[in-house]
């Protein structure tokens, strides 16, 4: 299959929302699906370690970043049926790719010396949080040409840093926590951004299983890491992956 094909194929998989046509025959729709799927993919492998990194009897946990990255991928390709490897190096979406892999890569070095500390339970190393660093990294590493964010409905938000901006609050509480909107559908669009257009879309996420342990209930109780837990309930809306891309 050839490349052109492969993106146009994670798109329909990752189901389309609205965006400007003449942005998304330049593909800025179907880059901003992959780099969230990736998101995803990366986070979930934190997820589905947590017992084993807040294991306080072993020391190394076998999770380094070349681990994480390897795992991140056949969970991108499971999602997609795109090996994230195929995509143009060269091309805007195999430069993005390449900038959030090394985001991954950054933060999973920093993150030895905590993720192996023998002794120690918990840890801190949630996803949310391997999620938002890596977010960060990817910034910079992206030079200029697209940012990643994790937000939420504001009543949800923990970190300030998280809280949606204007656009992204309108589009949570007037389409995604609209009882008419499909769930998991996307919302997209050309947009001003700091005064630059920009393509814009927002991803929706929903509490599951997992998440609920620490978003769950009862409300205000405190939850393993301190904070309160916000009494979400399975399958709520409880986060956005918002992407911009300026070029």
């Amino acid at each position: 299959m050839k490349a052109a094909v492969k993106i146009f194929a994670l798109a329909m998989a990752l189901s389309v929302g609205t965006s400007n046509l003449a942005w998304t025959n330049e593909g800025h729709e179907e880059i901003a699906l992959s780099l969230s799927t990736l998101l995803r993919s990366a986070r979930a492998v934190i997820s589905n370690k947590q017992k084993h990194i807040n294991n306080p009897d072993i020391g190394d946990k076998g999770l380094s970043a070349d681990v994480v990255v390897g795992i991140a991928k056949e969970n991108y390709e499971k999602a997609t049926g795109i090996n994230i490897d195929s995509i143009d190096p060269n091309s805007l979406h195999g430069q993005l790719v390449a900038a959030e892999l090394q985001a991954v890569r950054d933060v999973m070095d920093d993150a030895q010396s905590t993720i192996n500390e023998e002794g120690v339970g918990l840890k801190g190393f949630l996803p949310a949080i391997f999620a938002r660093l890596v977010t960060e990294n990817f910034r910079d590493a992206a030079g200029g040409k697209a940012t990643i964010k994790l937000t939420a409905p504001k009543n949800y938000v923990r970190n300030r840093a998280n809280r949606p901006d204007k656009w992204e609050h309108n589009v949570i509480e007037t389409m995604f926590r609209s009882p008419d909107h499909e769930t998991g559908q996307h919302f997209a669009e050309v947009t001003d951004v700091k005064g630059k257009e920009a393509y814009r879309l927002i991803l929706p996420e929903y509490y599951k299983e997992s998440c609920l342990a620490c978003h769950g209930g009862p409300k205000g109780e405190r939850d393993i890491t301190g904070g309160k837990k916000e009494g979400g309930t399975l399958g709520e809306l409880g986060g956005a992956i918002s992407v911009v891309i300026f070029e």
